[in-house]
């Protein structure tokens, strides 16, 4: 059974199909893109109903069954050597919100596991079946058996460690139960899940929400508060694993999805799967991390640095890695990728028809990682040198963790080159700073959203006072309560004048920070005359918004009546950047076509920027149509619209939705005319000509694949191009005689004459150079036999005539060595000539030049008698000369 087939049977029994008459409602997966700020990813199948389970928001249906794409990166060092273990997943649920409880969770799970495959099951045998449940859970034990006509010897008990489950956090958790194939005596000794869960392999896991937890570490080291109000189900079965299994294969590697890549990767290295330990690990780590890849760049996560995007780079260059230690040096993403697509598309078709976006993004991060590789062994060899120089063996954990944050050097590839070059790597301090860095991450996406304050006082005012309701899109003021006050991140009654403070109301017409858009500012003034100043309002619990400022005058108080007003004349610029985004959005995805999907923007008063997909840089012809194409429209002053409809419809109108946004079942459309349409929550102008004028500033990369754009609108715009025509009557007047038309062409001329001059100039100073011929022979040293000569001559010798001297002063002497260094527009150039007899010295200017190029952070290379080289850093040129000098001295 095929994968997607599994996929379908799940969700079609759960919808209409099973006996028990718990009809379900189908969830399409939530994007990876985790929506909470303790997670980068999605990384099991409950997550998006989290704020159902945690009674943050009430649910809009009673049961649901989805099939939710998940990725895990703790243990990705584990990917490929074991065959348990894999980034990608895919988790089958099935979930209750105070419905069907146990009797209901285990009737399904055991109907579709055995109901025969032409009936449109599982068709697993019920006598292969072994179930385990809580140490104190008879009535879980009784269902199995007296229910369900499971043997008792089948019915295994296991302790909080094992089969009790929580979210990590206080809040609902429960027993579970836990469903086990048995795959023979082949695989392990008998005695059920308990004594081998090799033999015994868990398909799905039953999860009873019964109680509360209280605080507490581990799996088992928190206190059990007492049972819930409302009982629910979460369920999950692993869907690779399952595939494994009714497709008869040993692992999930040989499932048919996974398997697809695999044999792509097996045939693009001419390596065959199964012919060596070393090389299936290899494998298996390319089929997996490619698929992650291609699904991550689906769901719009773009390689970076940090967060999620640092998580697809390193899937990414692990890939580039590992099919490299198979022996291909050449470019395979696209490849892969296509591969991926392929395994993938009948589950997700929505990667089909963005294949285009999906494989630009892929080639160019692996284009800028062969070139990361090529700078990187420059990195290294200068590391490596100096370490020796020192008489170390040991490379410093910074320096490793430098080569892998700011260069993106693989660390694995560290550890070999050092291990090649005799050398240790300080693996503790780079895991050390690695796990600084994700926890700054962790902690900085949290603090955004709760400002350092713990989320529980927040729900605590949620679940007391009820959500905050926005009135944001029709008003610019309200009369309010204030329904919660927080100081230093603590609940209190009253604050006073010069606190700074959060304040939580009942109704308000502030527009909380969210896709793109800036938050409002604004005052609160409170009945008894206190003024709040507003300059910040986040949602760190959902449908609460948390505004922030300082309190500049008399006392506030929990209860007290209050007039909420926000800046207009700030909303009024955020709205028209706001609107303008979604016109340039529209206008370049005309113009480029439909890559060009936003993958990230922000709205701030007056300005506004733009991400979008790209494989290089946008030519300035297209900047300038899609800059004359949106101020066109401005003219047309065309409506701007929004209409709250169902997704469904939301898609048939056309609308587009953007890449990492969560929406619910009831989604806000915003319309520019008939023009633009797209899925939108945010702040708009009424009408396209309240914008004024658009004027694009710059377009440049910020990542691999990845260009931004940024802009003016409104009045903003106009300042800027008022002070441009300032500039350009300026440069008028000074270029005495020119139409500002002709402007470009005399700054070109005048440009032409000075690069003549600065020609003629370099020519006087080599020749000036040629005549110290004379007295740079008088400073050459003797080294065991060899007449060396190193010299840091004037600026703006140009290699040629540089060669030139370096070949004269060899030829001075039988047996020397030159090494001289000019720096041209601030970058060195190194020469290094040697003679005959000095290169049966076993002297060789190529080696030579290495060793100064790496010190000036560059490369070179040549012949055995004179070689050229250079690098980024004249500041070290002395450095590289001695580094030279002492090699010859050390050869």
């Amino acid at each position: 059974m095929e994968s997607s087939e599994i996929r379908s049977r799940w969700l079609r029994f759960f919808e209409s199909e099973n006996r028990q008459g718990l009809t379900h409602t189908v969830v399409p997966s939530a994007s990876l893109i985790a929506d909470d700020p303790n997670l980068l990813l999605v990384n099991a199948g409950m997550v998006p109903f989290k704020p159902f389970f945690l009674g943050e928001v009430t649910p809009p249906y009673k049961r649901a069954t989805s099939v939710q794409k998940c990725v895990r990166t703790l243990d990705i060092d584990e990917v490929g050597k074991t065959t348990r273990h894999a980034s990608f997943f895919q988790m089958c649920g099935n979930f209750s919100f105070g419905d069907y409880f146990k009797e209901g969770a285990i009737a399904l799970a055991w109907e579709l596991l055995t109901r025969p495959i032409n009936d449109g099951g599982y068709g697993f045998p019920e006598d292969k079946l072994w179930v385990t449940v809580y140490l104190d859970d008879d009535e879980a034990a009784d269902i199995w058996h007296k229910k369900i006509g499971v043997p008792r010897e089948r019915i295994q008990r296991r302790d909080m460690a094992d089969n009790f489950w929580s979210m990590g956090v206080p809040g609902p958790c429960g027993p579970c139960s836990e469903i086990y194939y048995d795959r023979g005596p082949t695989y392990g000794v008998d005695g059920g899940p308990i004594a081998d869960e090799n033999r015994y392999l868990e398909i799905w896991n039953l999860v009873f929400m019964q109680n509360e937890r209280g605080a507490g570490g581990g799996k088992d080291g928190y206190p059990i508060l007492g049972e819930l109000p409302a009982k629910s189900i979460d369920t999950g079965l692993g869907l690779e694993r399952t595939a494994a299994l009714l497709q008869g294969v040993e692992n999930i590697y040989e499932i048919d999805t996974t398997m697809k890549i695999l044999t792509r990767a097996s045939e693009l290295s001419g390596v065959k799967y199964g012919s060596s330990q070393k090389s299936d690990v290899a494998l298996r780590v390319v089929a997996d991390h490619a698929r992650t890849s291609a699904m991550l760049i689906g769901d719009g996560v773009t390689p970076g640095n940090e967060g999620r995007g640092y998580v697809l780079r390193r899937m990414m260059r692990r890939t580039i890695r590992n099919m490299r230690l198979l022996g291909v040096n050449d470019p395979i993403m696209s490849e892969l990728t296509v591969a991926a697509i392929g395994a993938m598309g009948a589950q997700y078709p929505e990667l089909i028809s963005d294949q285009k976006r999906i494989l630009s993004v892929s080639e160019s991060e692996e284009e800028s990682f062969l070139q990361t590789l090529k700078s990187g062994t420059q990195i290294f060899d200068l590391a490596s040198t100096q370490l020796k120089a020192s008489k170390k063996k040991v490379l410093p954990g910074d320096e490793v963790f430098k080569l892998h944050d700011t260069y993106g050097f693989p660390f694995d590839l560290t550890l070999e080159m050092a291990r090649e070059e005799g050398l240790e790597v300080d693996e503790d301090g780079f895991r050390r700073l690695m796990n600084e860095q994700r926890d700054r991450a962790k902690a900085d996406a949290k603090a955004k959203k709760s400002g350092h304050t713990d989320v529980s006082e927040y729900k605590k005012i949620a679940d007391a006072s009820g959500a905050t309701k926005f009135i944001g899109y029709t008003h610019t003021s309200t009369e309010s309560k204030i329904t919660g006050l927080l100081v230093d991140g603590v609940s209190v009654a009253s604050a006073h004048a010069g606190q700074e403070i959060e304040v939580i109301l009942d109704r308000t017409p502030f527009y909380a920070e969210g896709g793109g858009q800036l938050a409002d500012g604004g005052v609160i003034t409170l009945s008894t005359g206190a003024i709040i100043e507003i300059d910040d309002v986040q949602t760190p619990v959902n449908g609460l918004s948390v505004h922030r400022g300082r309190i500049l005058s008399g006392e506030a108080n929990v209860n007290s009546p209050a007039q909420a007003v926000i800046d207009v004349e700030r909303r009024n610029a955020i709205s028209r950047a706001h609107t303008a985004t979604h016109m340039v959005h529209k206008a370049f995805r005309e113009l480029l076509g439909e890559t060009a999907t936003q993958a990230g923007s922000e709205n701030s008063p007056g300005r506004f920027r733009f991400d979008f997909p790209s494989t290089g840089a946008v030519p300035t012809s297209v900047l300038n149509d899609v800059e004359s194409r949106v101020n066109t429209l401005l003219l047309d002053n065309l409506a701007v619209t929004a209409e709250v409809m169902s997704q469904e419809a939301a898609k048939k109108s056309g609308a587009m939705a953007l890449f990492g946004e969560k929406y619910g079942d009831e989604v806000r459309v915003v319309s520019i005319g008939d023009w633009a349409r797209e899925l939108c929550g945010g702040t708009h102008v009424e009408r396209s000509g309240q914008l004024g004028v658009v004027k694009l500033l710059s377009e440049s990369s910020i990542g691999a694949g990845v260009r931004r754009v940024e802009a003016l609108v409104g009045i903003d715009a106009y300042k800027f191009l008022a002070r441009e025509h300032v500039l350009l009557n300026s440069l008028t007047e000074l270029m005495k005689g020119s139409r500002a038309e002709e402007l470009p062409e005399r700054i070109s001329e005048l440009l032409g004459k000075m690069k003549e001059i600065e020609k003629e100039l370099a020519v006087v100073r080599s020749a000036q150079a040629l005549g110290q011929v004379d007295s740079l022979l008088k400073g050459a040293k003797v080294i065991r036999g060899t007449t060396v000569i190193t010299a840091l001559l004037p600026d703006s010798i140009v290699a040629d005539d540089l060669r030139k001297i370096a070949l004269d002063l060899r030829n001075r002497t039988a047996q020397s060595a030159v090494a001289l260094i000019s720096s041209v527009d601030s970058k060195p150039v190194l020469i290094v000539a040697v003679s005959e007899k000095a290169r049966e010295q076993g002297l060789k200017a190529g080696a030579l030049v290495k060793i100064g190029s790496t010190i000036l952070g560059g490369g070179g290379g040549g012949k055995d008698d004179v070689a050229q080289g250079g690098g980024v850093d004249a500041s070290k040129s002395a450095m590289a000369l001695a580094a030279i000098e002492e090699s010859i001295t050390g050869n």
